[in-house]
């Protein structure tokens, strides 16, 4: 019985082990010897082309160096290999890849929410806000929510929603036209390009 009872202990602790592992963010280049073509087309640290040989002999060829043998284009025929510094390589791909991330433009949804009794003043306020994000490059998801017996009612949200619109003025296109969805009136609007 005691037995039974650690080996299902010993069971859990390996599937929790298995579990809580982090994702492996080792690359998934091939590299050294992890290439294991019959033959590839070598290229040297300089760019010459160095021929056709065994995957072996490349290696080979990559350790006389001191550097490593990168798989550049493993669909090609025969894979292409080239003879680089894989840490170097790896920190430049990186570094590229931070500065996309950096440049990325990202384009957000503000979402602004309108009742089909807003107030004048509110809807001017809530405009205002809106023209605010349209100026910064983001989208704006207009929703008109109806409650109870409005639902019998759905023209007087259509003509909050049309104000609305007709406020922002040439600041606003429309992305997406006025729909139902559920008890809500929806409509995505997007800055006007210059």
């Amino acid at each position: 019985m005691l037995a039974s009872v650690f080996c299902k202990k010993e069971m859990i602790l390996i599937q929790e082990q298995e579990y809580g592992k982090k994702p492996n963010n080792q690359p998934k280049d091939l590299v050294n010897e992890l290439i294991r073509f019959p033959s590839v087309r070598l290229i040297g640290p300089e760019g010459e082309q160095l021929g056709v040989m065994s995957a072996r002999e490349a290696q080979l060829e990559a350790n006389k160096y001191n550097l490593d043998l990168l798989c550049v284009a493993p669909n090609a025929t025969p894979p292409v290999c080239k003879i680089i510094n894989y840490g170097k390589y790896r920190y430049e791909q990186q570094k590229k890849a931070k500065e996309n991330r950096k440049n990325q433009v990202r384009i957000e949804v503000k979402e602004i929410q309108l009742t089909p009794q807003i107030g004048l003043h509110d809807m001017e306020t809530k405009a205002r806000a809106a023209t605010k994000f349209l100026a910064a490059g983001n989208k704006i998801k207009v929703g008109v929510r109806y409650r109870g017996r409005q639902m019998t009612h759905l023209e007087v949200g259509e003509e909050t929603l049309n104000k609305f619109i007709e406020l922002l003025g040439d600041a606003a296109a429309i992305e997406k036209p006025a729909a139902m969805e559920g008890r809500w009136l929806i409509a995505v609007l997007a800055p006007k390009r210059k």
